[in-house]
């Protein structure tokens, strides 16, 4: 089997978890319907690659080059009771996209992220630690770029992400850990922020219109200057910060 895997080959239905993928240069590959398991993928060039259907169990993509790569209705997912999530590590995932795919308790680390896209993935008690969603232009200009759109981001731990300007439009962030995020300017319109963990997180110019805010405390973020909130969501956010709101004026 090792011997079908090619830069731009097109494998599907096989299980490669035997596979030694160190170094190897598979860009453009298609796998539809494959397995891997306890696969580990360090060095190896993804770039372009695309996965469809596939089941990638206790894998590590190690210094891996997954850049403009596809995943849709990926598992990542480990079923045992470890619920052990797929690891990058120290990997170059810029403009990656991920479609419908099962990241639960993903660990992403060091990893370069720019432009990269998630849509309606489950990404629960995913941790991204110390995940690069910026992107230098020139000396004095990083932009940052990133989008989760409807992804279930619950328990995820995000703490010190910068993700300015950035989308998680309609995303779950239950008790997530947001602490000292910059999300200034970001669109976290229609998310739930239940019981979120926002202590030092910024979000001046962020749009939670639309937004489940109940408990959010805004005097313990890091910036506020220009939120949006709709009205009915005042209410809730003057009750987090201790204050009793009547319905009209004093008889």
């Amino acid at each position: 089997m090792a011997e079908r895997l090619q830069s731009g080959a097109t494998l599907s239905g096989v299980d490669l978890s035997d596979v030694d993928w160190t170094d190897r240069e598979l860009a453009d590959l298609v796998l539809v319907g494959c397995t891997l398991t306890d696969a580990q993928l360090s060095g190896v060039n993804l770039q372009g690659a695309r996965f469809k259907d596939c089941r990638l169990v206790r894998c590590r993509f190690a210094s891996a080059d997954l850049r403009e790569a596809t995943f849709e209705d990926c598992s990542f997912a480990d079923d045992g009771p470890a619920h052990a999530g797929v690891q990058f590590a120290f990997s170059q995932m810029d403009q990656t996209r991920f479609a419908r795919c099962d990241l639960s308790f993903a660990r992403i680390e060091r990893c370069g992220l720019y432009g990269i896209e998630m849509t309606d993935c489950n990404l629960r008690g995913a941790a991204f630690h110390g995940a690069d969603f910026g992107k230098a232009f020139g000396r004095k200009v990083i932009r940052c770029a990133a989008t989760f759109s409807a992804c279930n981001l619950e328990l995820a731990d995000l703490r010190e992400a910068r993700l300015p300007g950035c989308s998680l439009a309609g995303s779950n962030l239950r008790e997530a850990d947001l602490s000292g995020a910059d999300l200034e300017n970001a669109d976290l319109s229609g998310c739930d922020l239940f019981q979120a963990l926002t202590q030092g997180a910024k979000m001046a110019g962020a749009d939670l219109r639309n937004a489940e805010v109940s408990g959010l405390n805004v005097l313990q973020l890091g910036s506020i200057d220009g939120m949006h909130v709709g009205g009915d969501q005042q209410r809730r956010l003057l009750s987090a910060m201790g204050l009793t709101v009547d319905a009209g004026p004093k008889d």
